[in-house]
């Protein structure tokens, strides 16, 4: 009966070319086309584990895909490249005939190669609609390791631009973009659906505070306390009453994937010169615990940079959070960073909706379509240089944790993130998402507003 049941269901395709675990957004995808209603196999490389909650439905189907071999690494790096697309290509498309068919495909972009030729062929051959999610343009982040004008950059243009438009539709993070896909791609069948962050994310009680940090000081001593049922932070009394430590430190949180898109010298400037401001004026800062999360291929450099400074104001500890605890460490922070520059100015950091669905404000760097997310002085604070950066996380943590004039000032920013909160995704994706796989679904008012 169960298998007639999952039968009786329309089947969704969910393509990413990367580490699922790593796809919060498609995952997002998939769990609101089961709660749909549709079957979904959901398809990528193996690596992070995936949510708990995409792990326990049982309407969606994980299907993993062979990375490409290690030996390929040896060649000389334009070959490499080819031999790994190559690679990606054949792998990616016997995966898709080897699967349950399915009436519709959504196709993460970025990476669009090979993947969204690929995808367009499988479809086209099998009459399954083929529908592309952009979260970013390729060409432009292969432009980051890549001069500009490279050949490679241009293939990969035209690829996007020309399988992006014979895709029966799709959807975009900003209206941006959708202008950009409209006006420069001449993609024009395109729905702006906002990320919003995930039940997970959100704020914590004082207790639950209290545990998670306690959890976390048995792992990083600058979290850790003499004394029992205490961390820096928080302490429990005898009668169970949890409250902060008058004297605690502030608590920086900056998730990066330690790329080139993320310029992580700018945090680096700022902390050196708030070490420089803390011993200079010890009795207006606090002492500054900075957590940056994540992994990449420049965080040995910067963290073996770190351990060089030998700083005694500010400590930097670079966990790997899991999808259950990371919610937590941004619930747990008193301010959040971005350093999120994007590669096309059209994309929106994943990072900064879950630090706003955790109740946290964020001083965020400067692009083109940031302010469709952060509001400077409403919601978050928006800066160009590290001295401006240096400057506000001063500000903002002078006086620290008492009350001061600028703290007050900035007392509206929680009401604004309040107001981001109660707009959750899946409300969202119904309007904006699911009339791409439902053609009667009419949305009778827009949810795209930010």
């Amino acid at each position: 009966m169960e298998d007639e049941a999952k039968e009786e269901r329309e089947h969704v395709t969910v393509v990413v070319l990367g580490d699922l675990g790593r796809s919060p957004r498609m995952n997002y995808h998939a769990l609101s086309l089961s709660k749909e209603g549709f079957e979904v196999n959901l398809i990528g490389f193996s690596g992070t584990k995936p949510q708990i909650e995409i792990l326990s439905d049982e309407h969606i189907t994980l299907t993993y895909m062979r990375p490409a071999p290690e030996f390929l690494s040896i060649f000389p790096k334009l070959l490499s490249y080819i031999l790994k697309v190559l690679w990606q290509a054949v792998v990616l498309f016997f995966t898709l005939v080897t699967c349950p068919c399915s009436e519709k495909l959504l196709l993460q972009n970025p990476p669009g190669v090979p993947a969204m030729p690929v995808c367009w062929f499988y479809c086209f051959i099998t009459r399954t609609k083929f529908y592309v999610d952009w979260h970013n343009y390729g060409y432009t982040i292969l432009a980051l390791s890549v001069r500009p004008n490279h050949p490679l950059v241009s293939i990969y243009r035209w690829t996007e631009r020309i399988f992006g438009k014979l895709a029966h539709g799709g959807l975009c993070v900003t209206k941006a973009m959708k202008v950009d896909l409209e006006k420069n791609w001449g993609i024009r069948k395109i729905t702006v659906l906002y990320d919003r962050p995930a039940a997970r994310f959100t704020p914590l009680t004082m207790e639950e505070k209290h545990d998670f940090l306690m959890k976390l000081s048995n792992t990083y001593n600058c979290f850790s306390s003499s004394s029992p049922d205490k961390n820096v932070f928080t302490e429990r009394y005898a009668d169970g009453r949890v409250s902060e430590c008058e004297d605690r430190p502030a608590l920086l949180i900056s998730s990066t994937s330690w790329t080139e898109d993320e310029d992580f010298s700018i945090l680096f400037h700022a902390l050196e010169d708030y070490e420089r401001v803390r011993t200079e004026f010890p009795e207006h800062y606090p002492h500054l615990i900075v957590a940056v999360t994540g992994k990449g291929p420049m965080k040995a450099y910067y963290t073996s940079l770190i351990a060089e400074q030998h700083w005694v104001h500010v400590e930097v500890i670079t966990p790997w959070m899991s999808a259950e605890d990371y919610p937590k460490l941004l619930a747990s922070a008193d301010l959040g960073v971005c350093l999120h520059y994007s590669s096309s100015g059209l994309d929106l950091p994943m990072k900064v909706v879950d630090m706003f669905g955790c109740g946290i404000p964020v001083v965020a760097i400067e692009y083109q379509a940031l302010p469709e997310l952060v509001h400077h002085n409403e919601n978050g604070l928006i800066f160009k240089t590290k001295e401006e950066l240096a400057n506000l996380l001063q500000d903002w943590f002078r006086g620290f944790p008492k009350e001061t004039e600028i703290k007050e000032t900035y007392y509206d920013f929680y009401k604004s993130i309040e107001e981001f909160r109660k707009l959750k995704w899946h409300p969202c994706w119904t309007c904006n998402a699911l009339p791409l796989f439902k053609d009667e679904i009419i949305c009778k008012k827009s949810l795209t507003t930010q």
